[in-house]
């Protein structure tokens, strides 16, 4: 089974359990993209309050969605429905869907009094050392340091052409090959919109361990774990109109927002989490 399978027979099965809230608002950020991840995410608000974050930046998303939904219309619509395009839908319809299982999980988490552990650690928890092979799946250009310094070797798979390149302390790459040799890697959250996750797990078998860190990682873990994925570090949002303000402005989310990490010791499981309901 895919993993949006899993995920949204998690996200149906919910609704089993607890009235879902409906849209309030799909926010988007400004056009053109920031740097630093500034406008690359577009954020699915609740009737609750909880918010679902997705990247918005793959081929013409963001242009679809600023024409198709500049207004009102998502307001009041069934969170359910829309989370099923992410499983069945393409392009923005997708990216919309996937927000609206984020939020619904979010939801839940909140519901279920659940308040996942906050996370200082910005390489997920891999904690490299000197010697070993650290793969990262999206060039993180902030955490490149954090790798090499330690004296681990570092390989980045990347998608963008003008990006490869081979550098004193580390080395860009377009060949996902490259991560079979890796003992450890960091993944964005963007396997899971551009159906690249079951791939690149199947890659890195011989990795002990395999981090996933980025907002759009804010969903249900479990399918996750199953996978073998050791630590989903995601990105909660404590101050909905500070960060709906910088969202849409193309700012810094700054205190606005918490990271977490989750991990399969410290991650009560989806089954327990409705229980607490």
């Amino acid at each position: 089974m895919e993993f949006a399978d899993s995920y949204l027979d998690q996200i149906e099965a919910l609704a089993e359990w607890m009235r879902l809230p409906r849209v309030r608002a799909l926010h988007l950020p400004p056009q053109p993209a920031h740097r630093d991840n500034l406008g690359e995410f577009c954020a699915l608000e609740l009737d609750d309050g909880a918010i679902g974050l997705s990247y918005v930046l793959f081929d013409d998303t963001l242009a679809r969605l600023r024409s198709e939904h500049a207004d009102e219309r998502l307001t009041g619509a069934d969170a359910l429905v829309l989370a099923r395009q992410y499983a069945h839908g393409q392009g923005a319809a997708r990216t919309i869907g996937f927000a609206a299982a984020n939020a619904l999980s979010q939801s839940l988490f909140r519901r279920a009094g659940f308040e996942p552990p906050a996370s200082t650690d910005s390489v997920g928890g891999l904690d490299p050392q000197p010697g070993e092979h650290i793969g990262m799946i999206g060039l993180f250009p902030p955490l490149i340091g954090a790798v090499t310094r330690t004296g681990a070797r570092l390989t980045v798979v990347e998608l963008n052409p003008s990006l490869t390149a081979d550098h004193p302390s580390y080395r860009v790459t377009l060949d996902p090959q490259a991560l079979r040799s890796c003992d450890k890697v960091l993944s964005t959250s963007t396997l899971l919109l551009n159906d690249t996750l079951d791939r690149m797990l199947a890659l890195c078998r011989q990795a002990r361990a395999f981090a996933m860190i980025g907002p759009g990682a804010g969903g249900l873990p479990d399918a996750l774990f199953a996978r073998g994925v050791t630590f989903v570090g995601g990105s909660q949002v404590v101050d909905a109109p500070a960060f709906l303000d910088a969202l849409k402005s193309g700012h810094k989310r700054g205190s606005a927002t918490r990271k977490y990490g989750l991990t399969p010791a410290n991650y009560p499981g989806f089954a327990a989490l409705l229980a607490r309901l």
